[in-house]
Formats: structure tokens, C-alpha cells, sequence
């Protein structure tokens, strides 16, 4: 599929005038992220270790009471987490933190299946048969205002620790202490905060009071930030702002960390050759084997090697989760292919603009794998994408969607015109979880979806859009631009690794790579000259049009490559399209 180019506006003259002391990229790149004045642009390329005061937080201080009183009373602590990456590493740094301050503290991960997201009765009345007098929740709860009742009529005093977005009304909030930056009540000045970091923002507040001294308080804290970091990158929250100077510490720890957890997990996720850790290592490497524990068995697998102070042990959690993962790839790939048959014969049909996936009684696909089938489908064909599993209770549905189109609106919209047609959904924009309890409401339910995706889209050029910072000359790309961009690290959302186009380059050699030639390199040069190598790893089949003495504009990023002892400047592709 053909892929629109949309290279950012220009910044202002004026704006390059007033930060003369940055080369003309580097301040274009400032401009894209809306950094305009000084202090901000100083914040964003120092974030350093500084962060908010977490007793900002409305609650903090009650919150911080409370605890300390269940810790001095010897009463019984869980920390209720979620099973995502972000639930689990907020678990461990709360966990941790109360293990430390002499707390009889215990963790309880609900199972992704059986349980789903959230609080829920039957969790609550086993916490409470074994003697809990307190929940903490991480990464969950702000909208489980029924079940937070049901726990205080039991006699279970609840927090709420969690960054989602909260209900419409205030009355739809739980009564309880509730820490959220969300909350537009609290005077916390960041508001994307992740799960790990409220957990965090907790710990932080709860160490500041203990009788540690300075010294073990910073060392508690510092130890911490790799959890953190992980947490963080692998909930694609911004990572502008705080988040950005909580991972960039993060990483730091991260690289040095002595948790055999996470070395183990390093080790088979074959980083630990690397100079240095990125924020991509854990998006793409780290994050999936922590999140393959719930979507292939409990998460509770996750959360034992990160607290786990046994190489031996750690060792084999971290094999499990890094083959569990393997097997994940493998069905999830299976289910991809099987949900793209469905999408082509409805392509085949006609025009679409919504689409739906359902797996079939003979081979069930698991829950814990149809969000990734909707984003591979919503990816490659560029159309808001819902895929549907069958359950012991009707259905459950996962989608993901593209940027014209606001999913959970359109649900909401279904939900309320229709009565009674979807039961339980959640999500935002661009993703959604669902349950629908029968085969003819699933397919009212898609009838409904299409006839608003169709209103909403049909006008529209839906192909994939490439968001590029800035045409640069080819001959720009040298040691002084990798070095600036090195600067914006560590990217993620908010904060992408820059993608630049330079155009009019010509194709001097071609070489494919790879057992099955699958990958291809490209040296490519201008008119001066200046020639670089191009890589694109699987992208042989896009570019086996493309020959030597070919023109093509080339959309990319510019990295180092490091191989065998050298190093030198190396361009992946991102798009590459014949003049």
C-alpha cells in the first residue's frame, strides 16, 4: 500500500533566529515537539533527575497515612496490580518499596481470562478470607466504583493508584483515596504519568517519610527507575515531560541494573551484547516477554523474575517467558493470516471502511492475542479493525484504529443508540476492549460499526500517513546530525526517532541479504557525490522493482552501524518511492 509523505510545516524564521545557537535541523526538531521557549527546550535536552513533588497528589498525604498506620498495626497489604507490562513493574515497585518499610505485604494479579481487567467480587472476598485490610491498586481501578464499595461494606479499605482516564461525572468515581494524575482536582502538574510512575510518585512519597536515612532513601528510589523505565516505554505513554526524564534516568539504571530478573531477561532476549540499552529494546524486546506471561498463561510469572533475588531461579522464569513469547509470535501469526483471509474475501465484496475478524468454533483464537491481530490487520490495511474471539460467555472483541476515526466514540454511539446490543467496553481513540453476550448482537454490533465508519470515512484517502521532521540534503548526514539527533533520545511516543526524506538520489549498488535474500541494501548517492548505504530488513519484496541507476526519494532514519569494530553512519528505510 502506497504511503502519504507529510513533512512538517517549516518552523518560523523568527524561530530559527532566536535559537541561532542550534544547527537548522536541530531547531526544526524542537519546533515539531512544540518546544518554544527556552526553559522548555533547556527542560527537554537536561531532563536530569528532578521530579514533581508527589505530595501534589490530593490524596498522597492520606494515602501515605493510611499505609504507614496498616505497616506500624502489622495489618495485611496487597497491592492489586494489572497484568500488562505497566501493571506488573508497578506491582514490583510498590511491592518492593512496602517490602523494604517492614510491611506484611502480598501481591495479587488478576488472570487476563478468567478475571479481565480491574477489581472484581470474587478477588475481592479471597483477599479478604486471607486477612487483607488493605488494597493499593496500580494501573487499575478508577472506574470501579462499584466493587470499591463492595470491598469497604466487607470491611477492605481500598487506594486507588491508577493514570486512566476517569469517568464523566465525579459521582462515578470510587469513595476512596484515589491518586491519578489524570484527576484534574490534584495540583500535580504532569498528567501522563503511566502506572509505574504513579506507583512510583507513591513509593516516593512513602520513602520521603520513613526513618531511612538520606543516603538509603535515594539509594531505595534510584533502584527503582529501571522498573520504571520499563513500565513506561512498554505503556506508550508520552515520553515527553516527566516521562521523559523518569526513563532517561531509568535507562540508566536499567543498563547497570544488578536484578538477576532482568539480567536473565536481557541475556535471553539477546541485548546483553549491546553497548547500550534503548528505549526500543524495551518496546520491542523486553516489554513483549513481560506481557507474553499474561497473554499465554498469568502474569504472575512476569512479576516473580522481576522481584526475584535468585540467578538460578531467574533463569528459568526468564526461559519460560522468552520461549511463552516465541509462542505467541507463532499463534499470533497463525491468527493474522486466518483474519486476513476473512478481510480479503470482504475486500473482494466491495469497499470497506470498517473491519471485522472472527475466529470460528473450530479454532477459538486466544483473548490474550486478538489486540495485536486487530493492530496487524488495522496496520496493513489501513481500515479501524475489530477481531473477536468466542468465550464461554458469548464474545470479546479487541480493535485497533487509524487516526480519522475515533473507535470508542463510535462504540459509545452504538451502545447508546442500540440497548443492550455491546455489554462491558473500554478503551480510547484508538483502541478498545469489548463483550457482547450473542452471535446476532456481534453481528448487529459490526452492521452498526460499518454504517458509522462508512459516514465518517467515506470521503476520505485512507492510506498510511508517514509523518517526516524535515527534507535535509543527502550530504547533511554525518557524524554532527547523528550526534544532535542522539540528543532527542530516548524516543518514544510523542518524541519518535526523527524520520527525514532526501530526494533525487541515485541507486549506485543493490545487495540482498539474508537466508532467503529477504533483506536489501541500497547504496544510494547524490549529485555531488556523497553516497551512503540503505537498508531495509524484509523489505525486499517492496523495493524488487528498484535497480541500479534507478532515481528514488528516500524517507529514513540515519543511524550508526557498529559491526565487528567499525562504525559507520547507516540509513534504515522507512519508504522509498522511483522518480
Amino acid at each position: 500500500m502506497s504511503k502519504i509523505w507529510q513533512v512538517y510545516p517549516l518552523a518560523p524564521e523568527s524561530f530559527f533566529s532566536e535559537n541561532s545557537g542550534f544547527s537548522p535541523v536541530m531547531a526544526q526538531l524542537l519546533y515539531n515537539r512544540d518546544l518554544k521557549t527556552e526553559d522548555e527546550i533547556e527542560a527537554f535536552l537536561d531532563p536530569g533527575s528532578t521530579f514533581h513533588d508527589p505530595f501534589l497528589f490530593r490524596d498522597m498525604d492520606g494515602a501515605v497515612n493510611l499505609l504507614i498506620a496498616k505497616i506500624k498495626a502489622g495489618e495485611k497489604i496487597v497491592v492489586y496490580g494489572d497484568y500488562d507490562a505497566d501493571g506488573v513493574t508497578a506491582s514490583a515497585v510498590l511491592f518492593e518499596t512496602l517490602k523494604i518499610l517492614k510491611a506484611r505485604v502480598e501481591v495479587y494479579l488478576p488472570d487476563r481470562v478468567s478475571e479481565g481487567y480491574g477489581l472484581n467480587r470474587e478477588a475481592i472476598d479471597q483477599l479478604i478470607s486471607s486477612g487483607v485490610k488493605l488494597a493499593v491498586t496500580v494501573d487499575t481501578g478508577i472506574r470501579n466504583k462499584q466493587e470499591v464499595a463492595y470491598a469497604k461494606e466487607r470491611g477492605l479499605e481500598i487506594i486507588i493508584t491508577d493514570h486512566h482516564t476517569l469517568p464523566d461525572s465525579e459521582d462515578d468515581l470510587p469513595d476512596c483515596l484515589i491518586i491519578n494524575p489524570a484527576d484534574r482536582r490534584n495540583q500535580y502538574p504532569f498528567r501522563f504519568l503511566a502506572g509505574v510512575g504513579v506507583s512510583f510518585k507513591l513509593a516516593s512519597a512513602l520513602v520521603s517519610r520513613s526513618k531511612l536515612s538520606d543516603e538509603q532513601k535515594h539509594y531505595l528510589l534510584e533502584r527503582l527507575l529501571d522498573l520504571v523505565a520499563i513500565g513506561t516505554v512498554a505503556d506508550m505513554v508520552t515520553l515527553m515531560g516527566e516521562n521523559r526524564a523518569l526513563v532517561s534516568r531509568g535507562l540508566d539504571v536499567l543498563n547497570s541494573t544488578k536484578r538477576p530478573g532482568l539480567l536473565e531477561l536481557i541475556k535471553v532476549s539477546k541485548l546483553d551484547n549491546l553497548r547500550r540499552l534503548e528505549s526500543w529494546n524495551i518496546g520491542f524486546q523486553i516489554g513483549p516477554r513481560l506481557n507474553a506471561a499474561s497473554r499465554m498463561d498469568h502474569a504472575n510469572n512476569a512479576f516473580a523474575l522481576l522481584v526475584c533475588d535468585d540467578k538460578t531461579k531467574a533463569e528459568v522464569i526468564a526461559k519460560d517467558l522468552n520461549t511463552r513469547n516465541s509462542d505467541r509470535q507463532k499463534i499470533t501469526e497463525e491468527a493474522v493470516g486466518e483474519a486476513r483471509a476473512q478481510i480479503d474475501q470482504q475486500f473482494a465484496a466491495g469497499q470497506k471502511y470498517f473491519l471485522a475478524a472472527i475466529s470460528n468454533q473450530e479454532k477459538i483464537w486466544s483473548e490474550g492475542i486478538i489486540g495485536l491481530v486487530a493492530g496487524k490487520i488495522c496496520e496493513r490495511y489501513y481500515r479501524p479493525t475489530i477481531v473477536v474471539t468466542s468465550t464461554e460467555d458469548g464474545f470479546k472483541g479487541s480493535g485497533r484504529s487509524i487516526e480519522e476515526f475515533n473507535l470508542i466514540e463510535a462504540i459509545e454511539e452504538v451502545a447508546q443508540n442500540v440497548d443492550g446490543l455491546v455489554g462491558k467496553y473500554g478503551g480510547h481513540p484508538m483502541a478498545c476492549g469489548f463483550s457482547v453476550d450473542s452471535r446476532e448482537k456481534l453481528d448487529r454490533f459490526v452492521v452498526e460499526l460499518e454504517k458509522i465508519a462508512s459516514r465518517k470515512l467515506s470521503n476520505l484517502n485512507l492510506v498510511p500517513k508517514i509523518k517526516i521532521e524535515q527534507e535535509i540534503p543527502f550530504s547533511s548526514v554525518k557524524e554532527d546530525l547523528l550526534a544532535e539527533i542522539s540528543l532527542f533520545s530516548p524516543f518514544g511516543q510523542h518524541n519518535p526517532q526523527p524520520k527525514f526524506v532526501s530526494r533525487g538520489l541515485k541507486i549506485l549498488e543493490v545487495f540482498y541479504m539474508g537466508v532467503d535474500s529477504q533483506h536489501v541494501k541500497f547504496r544510494l548517492a547524490d549529485d555531488s557525490g556523497f553516497n551512503l548505504w540503505a537498508i531495509s530488513f524484509g523489505g525486499s519484496s517492496d523495493y524488487k522493482q528498484c535497480e541500479v541507476g534507478d532515481f528514488v526519494d528516500l524517507a529514513y532514519f540515519a543511524e550508526w552501524n557498529e559491526f565487528n569494530g567499525r562504525r559507520e553512519i547507516q540509513l534504515k528505510i522507512i519508504d522509498l518511492q522511483k522518480i
